[in-house]
């Protein structure tokens, strides 16, 4: 159904629209205002100069979506994925943007504030931000601030973290496996139950850590030797801590990074 009037039709006389497959759809200037487009995937659309005034597009996938000139005022784009979307001259009034995402080649009107938007993405200024749980795989965050977040059980294996402020971030039982942490800054950061394996800490600062208590550094790369000591001098009750996902203890842990070091 790729003719705009007739798919227009279809969408405005169906109640119920989560998860529809709308890939690849031709909606430019289509009036979709008012509309619950919630999990919809719209990845690839055409939905320029298209109305979503107050549109519901939480969860929505709008991955390399054509949105310029889009009228979005008052649209609820939370927990959206805006990555390679183009958003070009389109109307952001009173848009809501709580934990959508964006990378690199998202396009965004010149005048938005995107980074201070409560949107995800490389230089995002979510500093206190609460991402518990959040699904962050394979995420770029590159120089993104999230000093002090509540990141507590998230998933950030394979995120790109490079040059990230993640001082004083709770970072409890989070999944950082495969992550890349290169230059960044984890100053007083909760590590507790994390599982770091094979994380690259290049150049990352570890200082004043409350406690690595179950923390997991298997395979770590880019681990410097004062830093690995001073992890391996830490109290006994926290590196013979127990990981219970990773079925080690950080001191072997840490072990492990010793060998892959050497």
């Amino acid at each position: 159904m790729n003719d705009s009037p007739e798919l227009l039709t279809w969408l405005r006389s169906n109640s119920d629209l989560y998860g529809t497959d709308l890939r690849g759809s031709q909606l430019a200037g289509a009036d979709l205002s008012g509309l619950v487009l919630v999990a919809v995937d719209l990845s690839g659309a055409n939905l320029a100069g298209a109305n979503l005034q107050a549109a519901d597009l939480r969860g929505a996938s709008l991955v390399g979506a054509n949105l310029t000139g889009a009228n979005l005022t008052d649209a609820c784009l939370n927990r959206a994925d805006l990555e390679r979307a183009n958003l070009t001259g389109s109307d952001l009034t009173g848009a809501q943007w709580q934990g959508s995402y964006y990378d690199q080649q998202t396009i965004w009107p010149g005048d938005f504030a995107y980074k201070t938007s409560g949107a995800i993405g490389p230089a995002a200024n979510l500093s206190g931000a609460y991402l518990n749980t959040a699904d962050l795989r394979r995420r770029d965050l590159q120089n993104s601030n999230l000093r002090g977040a509540y990141l507590s059980g998230a998933d950030l294996s394979g995120a790109n973290l490079t040059g990230a402020i993640l001082s004083a971030a709770n970072l409890q039982r989070a999944y950082l496996g495969g992550a890349c942490l290169r230059n960044a800054r984890l100053n007083g950061a909760e590590l507790q139950g994390a599982d770091l394996r094979g994380a690259d800490l290049t150049g990352a600062t570890l200082s004043d850590l409350p406690s690595i208590a179950g923390a997991d550094f298997s395979g770590v790369q880019g681990l410097d030797g004062a830093t690995r000591s001073a992890l391996s001098n830490r109290p006994a009750r926290e590196i013979d801590t127990w990981n219970a996902y990773t079925r080690t203890t950080t001191r072997k842990s840490l072990q492990v990074a010793v060998s892959v070091q050497s």
